[in-house]
């Protein structure tokens, strides 16, 4: 059995008369990437701040990395490391001086130390002594990323942490965070782009503040009872706008040159596709495999309904 780092049942967080995150159960392994999906304004955030003691639930009870998340929060919050997506390091520090700063406010023994060694395995040796605010994204999140490494936390809080940042920093960041949990750390991340979701060992998916799917990208797709039509051709904008208004066609979703045409209900789908062809016979068609993709875009598409 795999040690639990988190553990917490029915949590709920309103602001005002708004419920942000409601009944929220979950259970993320030690030294796992844990990802969060969904809408802007779904309730990732104040997710992920209540599963680390950073915001206190209104109900629900729960414990992270062993401690409970009403009573023991400063505990939990020492054991955190927090990158927000916005850059919050000094501009006008180089990247030496804003690391040696944070370890000397987390104490840090020898900050000079622990900033070199950051420096180091973050690739950023030959950028010490360059200021933060000429950086470009991609290395501003690094240092971002040396920055919450720093104090050597047992949970790392990563929200949106990629946002705007070219593929290639993307792949290298993501090397570097299955590195960290590769060594014990506790990784959540809250992402919008899907292959970064592949990458998560787990992924959840909250909309409206509903948990409405959860488990291993293959379990998700798995549980959506999803399948998939791909059709090629001419003029796919006219025959995606007939293939919507057809029962038993949950979804028709461009990519590049091709629809993706899915639905729920096999037998009613293929009906429906039989159907289409029958009056078409001006496209290829072929049955696919639904992806992580087409099953959120269902998802926020019918944010509502239980996806279990």
């Amino acid at each position: 059995m795999k040690e639990i780092a988190i553990d917490v049942t029915g949590l709920t967080k309103s602001f005002g008369t708004r419920t942000v995150v409601h009944d929220l159960s979950l259970q993320v392994p030690k030294g796992e990437i844990y990802g969060f999906l969904g809408p802007n304004g779904s309730g990732k955030t104040t997710t992920l701040r209540m599963l680390c003691g950073l915001l206190t639930p209104d109900s629900g009870r729960g414990t992270c990395l062993g401690y409970d998340i009403l009573t023991e929060s400063d505990e939990i919050k020492r054991n955190v490391g927090y990158m927000t997506q916005r850059f919050s390091l000094y501009t006008d520090l180089s990247i030496r001086e804003n690391l040696e700063f944070v370890a000397r406010v987390y104490g840090v023994p020898d900050p000079r130390q622990a900033a070199r060694e950051a420096i180091g395995r973050l690739g950023l040796s030959t950028r010490a002594d360059q200021l933060a605010g000429e950086l470009s994204g991609g290395w501003k999140q690094r240092l971002a990323l040396g920055a919450c490494i720093l104090p050597q936390p047992k949970l790392l809080l990563l929200d949106e942490p990629t946002a705007g940042v070219d593929p290639k920093a993307r792949r290298e960041f993501w090397d570097e965070i299955h590195n960290l949990a590769a060594e014990g750390i506790t990784v959540l991340v809250s992402t919008h782009y899907m292959d970064e979701a592949e990458r998560c060992h787990e992924i959840a998916y909250i909309a409206f503040g509903e948990l409405l799917a959860k488990g291993t990208a293959r379990e998700v797709v798995d549980q959506s009872k999803l399948s998939t039509w791909i059709v090629s051709g001419a003029d796919l904008h006219r025959l995606a706008a007939k293939l919507e208004t057809c029962d038993g066609i949950d979804m028709v979703a461009p990519f590049g040159t091709e629809l993706h045409v899915s639905g729920r209900n096999k037998r009613a789908l293929d009906a429906a596709i039989t159907a289409a062809k029958k009056a078409d016979g001006a496209h290829r068609w072929t049955r696919g495999e639904p992806s992580l993709e087409d099953v959120f875009i269902l998802l926020m598409d019918k944010p509502k309904e239980n996806f279990a």
